[in-house]
């Protein structure tokens, strides 16, 4: 009588277990969409030429890459079910052991899938060259973009201003972006635009975007550098070409100036979640200051921090190094 009501309980503990476990279980794939619903993929997203063309990229090698990932998947469900214990009618053949019909399956579509990914990846390497002007009517804009500690600078030569963790271009218009650091290595990039291209003390490194739809993107550094990675965050405005100019009136408002290096090594010191900062006027040719700074030997090792004296050097591009 004892032990029957001991096994009882245990019995009765066992299926609490398990009515918990299954309530678990539901419960979780209830949330998880409510979890993902305000997650979202600016590369699935584009507003550019660029992003437009790597988003294409992503989806045919995903799907090319799902014709050997599906087959194998449902072939495991199926014979796992067939071979199953239960099932007395499958043929039993303990001796089996080649199948040249399967040889060719297993490794002709691979190297079909392979050869095709191949040929693909060197024509869109080539196609979206970040380094590779991108063809078009307009004018081509020049902004200047410096990785400081832990902010964006951002010099517009032609215009003569800057801006501090802002940035705004004309919708349709090719920007090219002159990459540097001034600190340690980062790494630009608007995801909503295309590409993203390393920054490196000294080196000028370039990549080629365009803003095809008007609206506020989201930029950011994808490369660790420090306690304030995570907020070394910026807006780009892709805008007209009246509210481009009406943003370019704005700044030159600014009684802020931009000097190499005296002003340069203010900013320079390391602030986190800085705020956005306008600047009506910036040194001649202070991207290639900044950078001969570091070839002549002056650039200092510690963040934010560079010597005033300066001997004329060329810059070294990403393509040289290379």
């Amino acid at each position: 009588m004892l032990q029957g009501r001991k096994a009882f309980l245990h019995w009765g503990r066992e299926m609490r277990k398990r009515n918990s476990l299954k309530y678990l279980s539901v419960m979780t794939w209830l949330t998880v969409p409510l979890l993902l619903s305000g997650c979202g993929s600016a590369l699935m997203d584009p507003s550019g030429q660029i992003g437009q063309g790597l988003k294409s990229l992503i989806i045919t090698a995903f799907g090319l890459m799902l014709i050997v990932v599906i087959p194998v998947i449902v072939m495991t469900i199926l014979f796992a079910w067939k071979y199953r214990e239960t099932n007395l009618a499958a043929k039993y053949t303990p001796n089996w052991e080649h199948s040249n019909i399967i040889e060719v399956f297993v490794w002709a579509i691979p190297c079909v899938i392979i050869l095709f990914l191949a040929i693909l990846t060197w024509q869109t390497s080539h196609s979206y060259d970040p380094h590779k002007p991108i063809a078009s009517e307009d004018e081509t804009l020049t902004i200047d973009a410096i990785a400081l500690d832990w902010k964006w600078l951002f010099i517009y030569p032609d215009q003569g201003i800057a801006a501090v963790n802002e940035l705004a271009m004309p919708v349709d218009t090719p920007v090219h972006f002159r990459v540097t650091s001034g600190t340690v290595m980062n790494s630009f990039m608007i995801p909503n635009l295309g590409s993203q291209i390393y920054a490196m003390a000294g080196m000028n490194n370039d990549v080629y975007l365009e803003g095809n739809e008007i609206g506020t993107f989201r930029g950011r550094s994808t490369h660790y550098s420090g306690a304030g990675f995570s907020e070394m965050l910026f807006d780009a405005h892709v805008t007209s070409d009246a509210d481009f100019q009406a943003w370019v009136d704005k700044v030159k408002q600014s009684p802020k100036t931009m000097t190499f290096p005296d002003d340069y090594n203010d900013l320079a010191e390391p602030s986190i979640a800085n705020p956005v900062e306008y600047f009506s006027q910036v040194s001649p040719d202070f991207y290639g200051d900044l950078i001969r700074s570091y070839k002549a030997g002056q650039g200092s090792d510690s963040h934010g921090e560079h010597n005033e004296s300066q001997e004329p050097s060329m810059p070294m591009s990403a393509q040289a190094a290379e």
